[in-house]
């Protein structure tokens, strides 16, 4: 009788469950892509604002804005070197 009971309680455990994610996932599913959609606005900056350019210069005129040349880093900071030996 105990075996029956079990086996009852976990087919309507699975039935009850099942109903309800039906019903729940939809609004679930929303609120997720609502979060995510948030998430996304913020890191990105929202697309709500325009770069402005700093420097605006009339039309007809060029103007060459040339930064100082920067020394190269060394290649030697690359990685450490690490010497190994093949064990046969």
């Amino acid at each position: 009788m105990g075996l029956l009971k079990t086996i009852f309680f976990i087919v309507l455990f699975y039935y009850a469950f099942k109903f309800l994610a039906k019903l729940f996932a939809p609004f679930l599913i929303k609120k997720a892509a609502e979060t995510i959609k948030k998430k996304a606005e913020q890191q990105y900056g929202g697309g709500q604002q325009q770069e402005q350019p700093k420097n605006t210069v009339p039309e007809g005129k060029t103007v060459i804005d040339k930064t100082p040349g920067q020394q190269q880093q060394s290649k030697n900071s690359v990685g450490e070197y690490v010497d190994f030996e093949e064990i046969d």
